[in-house]
């Protein structure tokens, strides 16, 4: 085997691999321990402890729920379409990962540092709604087939008001890149010029990753489960997955678009001393912890309350924010180069 090969074909995809295990590693802890960071919270919201057994203070829990969904049995419907029921839950499992490849974690630390990483987060987001959809239909089931139903319905309108409120933040950053839109913020977070669109982008967000108050593909008390309720075991674990990815995927994207991305707050001392990455962290967190609170202190939308909301209130709201801010911009000659 020559040098160049080596030098241009094998290490550069040794390195890439690599890569994309320091990444997908702790994010796949990050999602175990999420759920437990949930169940701790909730506990303390209602006044009680949470997982307390396995292990110290419970620490062990996610191995132990992790364990016990390994070894237990699929079942699969008799009517259900084989094919497709497995491939749903790989596959929103999967575009739950494949996105943080344009994931900046801090300055020139990112896997693909492409100039639309904008339109590609976008995309695999508008392509999470595939999944569902599947497994609705393939489980044979007409509560997963209503839920299914309705995550199409909910993500699709709630993909819209998103899309202006993403084009808000690129008339004032000039850039799809998101590196580039982290380093748009040094002087201000887009997060205080446009706090009602934060506020909107948020909202949406729980609506997107069918996190309460608008879990209503799930809707345990009217469809028993939504799309998921034929799953069990592995099958059922890789959805479980994937929705606590997606939560920590759109809490990174809200904290690159608003919160600066791993800028410090100020940056003097001593802010300037903690690494980018770890800022980034903890703004993820940070936002985490308003999912989960939300959760634990909202009560669930009827669904034409959740329809009305997204199309009368979000959408009008968003695209009007769009033509003030692009107003103000050209009036005072604000536009980025």
């Amino acid at each position: 085997m020559d040098s160049g090969f080596w030098s241009g074909y094998l290490w550069p995809t040794i390195w890439i691999v690599i890569q994309i295990v320091i990444v997908v590693g702790p994010l796949l802890g990050a999602v175990a321990y999420l759920t437990l960071a949930e169940r701790k919270i909730l506990g303390a919201i209602q006044l009680r402890q949470g997982p307390m057994v396995v292990g110290p203070f419970g620490l062990l829990q996610p191995l132990a729920d992790g364990l016990k969904l390994f070894v237990k049995e699929t079942i699969v419907p008799a009517g259900a379409n084989r094919a497709v029921f497995f491939i749903a839950p790989m596959l929103t499992f999967l575009l739950s990962l494949v996105a943080w490849a344009v994931i900046p974690f801090g300055d020139n630390m990112v896997i693909a540092n492409i100039n639309v990483g904008v339109l590609y987060l976008f995309a695999i987001s508008s392509l999470g709604v595939y999944g569902i959809i599947m497994a609705g239909w393939a489980s044979n089931s007409r509560y997963a087939f209503l839920g299914g139903l309705r995550s199409a319905a909910q993500m699709v309108s709630y993909e819209v008001s998103i899309g202006f409120i993403i084009i808000s933040v690129l008339l004032c950053a000039g850039s799809l890149n998101l590196s580039e839109i982290v380093r748009a913020q040094e002087g201000l977070w887009f997060f205080i010029p446009l706090f009602p669109m934060f506020i909107v982008f948020f909202v949406s967000a729980l609506a997107e990753t069918n996190r309460a108050p608008f879990d209503l593909p799930e809707g345990e008390s009217e469809i028993t489960g939504g799309f998921m309720v034929e799953y069990s075991a592995m099958t059922y674990a890789l959805f479980f997955l994937g929705e606590y990815a997606n939560m920590i995927l759109m809490s990174a994207f809200a904290t690159i678009l608003f919160l600066g991305g791993w800028l410090p707050p100020l940056s003097i001392p001593p802010f300037t001393w903690v690494p980018g990455p770890i800022w980034f962290i903890l703004k993820i967190c940070v936002v985490l912890f308003v999912f989960i609170w939300v959760r634990g202190t909202m009560p669930r939308y009827r669904y034409d309350q959740l329809m009305r909301l997204g199309w009368k209130v979000f959408l009008p709201f968003s695209l009007g924010w769009v033509i003030v801010t692009a107003g103000v911009l050209v009036t005072f000659g604000w536009l980025p180069e």
